[in-house]
């Protein structure tokens, strides 16, 4: 039967069997650590997991045989071999760890298209007793997948929401394969309101969702846009203020910057909020519309996206 998990402002309040801890994730994707699960498996990572990223791509003895990491032309995609047998290819592969799960010894591989905020997927390696060399891909969108979190039993893959999504939490095995274990729901921290509000502590604009008080106010104006409005704020950075005290920042859709940007802006005092994202013919489409807008707000979208509204 399928959990249903909330994922707060604060954090991912995830409950996962045999994995009971919670997975603070308040963090935009590229910047987010793994999260720890509650029993570490013991790692059995090789010299080459303790060395530098040069030295990672060095072989990894594993299972009797080698995992290789090759790059056949100069600039072309990396190749993940074992004994030859390739398992998996893109321009970043690296080498992660060596783990026990489940009396099973896994290698775990970071795989990717690199870029900004877009964290890598997984490929999961493994020998089944008297079977052959396995792999599988763990990924959940174009942008990678989730950390991974490994318990003694099970791989944990816990996403990263933003507002308004919902999405499987999922788990990986030697005997079950790749499952979902729960499915989690964004939602604002509960009582918080505009007073709450303090974008001195924001690292992205989008950690103003956080407050259930912009977070209600962004339903009203966005409905089902809210996630697709989030991603295009996810490569940004901090704030900045208009001198009616307002805050705003830009951002845009990874690997997509200058062809999917976003504008967010927040009035505390007025309880406010004003998006804009870049449309297909150049002009932004604004949330309230553009012509609303106070004039400091308007001129602030004209200087972060360079385009006159």
């Amino acid at each position: 039967m399928t959990r249903s998990l909330l994922a707060g402002a604060c954090g991912l309040a995830l409950l996962l069997v045999p994995v009971a801890g919670a997975y603070a994730q308040t963090q935009t994707p590229a910047a987010q650590p793994a999260p720890a699960a509650e029993k570490p498996a013991t790692d059995q990572g090789t010299d080459a997991a303790d060395a530098s990223d040069d030295d990672k791509q060095a072989p990894v003895p594993f299972e009797g045989g080698t995992l290789t990491i090759t790059q056949p032309e100069q600039d072309g995609e990396k190749v993940l071999a074992f004994d030859g047998k390739q398992l998996a290819t893109n321009y970043d592969v690296f080498f992660d760890r060596i783990v026990e799960v489940g009396g099973v010894k896994v290698a775990l591989f970071d795989v990717g298209d690199g870029g900004n905020q877009c964290g890598p997927a997984t490929v999961i390696v493994w020998k089944p007793e008297g079977g052959t060399i396995q792999s599988t891909t763990v990924e959940q969108d174009d942008c990678g997948a989730p950390p991974s979190a490994v318990s003694d039993n099970a791989i944990y893959f816990v996403p990263y929401l933003l507002p308004g999504d919902e999405k499987p939490a999922l788990q990986w095995s030697p005997t079950d394969g790749l499952t979902i274990s729960g499915n989690l729901t964004y939602i604002p921290e509960p009582g918080t309101d505009w007073k709450d509000i303090d974008p001195e502590k924001y690292q992205n604009i989008i950690d103003a969702f956080h407050n259930e008080a912009v977070y209600k106010e962004a339903q009203k104006l966005l409905g089902k846009d809210m996630p697709d409005m989030a991603t295009s704020l996810l490569v940004g950075g901090g704030t900045e203020k208009t001198a009616s005290g307002a805050f705003y920042a830009s951002g845009c859709v990874p690997h997509d910057c200058g062809g999917n940007d976003g504008f967010m802006a927040v009035d505390p005092a007025k309880h406010k909020l004003y998006f804009a994202r870049r449309g297909d013919n150049g002009e932004p489409n604004a949330w309230p519309a553009v012509a609303s807008w106070p004039a400091d707000i308007k001129e602030a979208l004209d200087k972060a996206q360079g385009s006159a509204n």
